[in-house]
């Protein structure tokens, strides 16, 4: 059973990871119009929760930029200790 949500965390984490990676990508591509387009607001909804976290946890005055690679830092550390958790579990 732990083995199962050990799993299944690493799933949900390695997908919301995969969605900053896309949104980054969209971020770079489409410029200042990013706003306007939903597969960014998508990935932007599904990005949100790791970041307004990252957010409270931060001063104030940080850029969203820098929250965004933070998020995928944290969420890729994460990542890897879950996989080094479920090897030795």
């Amino acid at each position: 059973m732990l083995l199962f949500l050990i799993s299944a965390l690493r799933a949900i984490i390695e997908m919301i990871g995969l969605c900053f990676i896309a949104q980054g990508m969209l971020y770079l591509l489409a410029g200042q119009k990013r706003a306007s387009n939903p597969i960014y607001q998508l990935f932007s909804l599904l990005t949100r929760p790791p970041r307004q976290l990252l957010v409270r946890l931060l001063p104030v005055g940080v850029s969203a930029s820098t929250v965004g690679v933070l998020s995928f830092a944290c969420l890729f550390l994460l990542w890897i200790g879950l996989a080094l958790m479920r090897k030795f579990v």
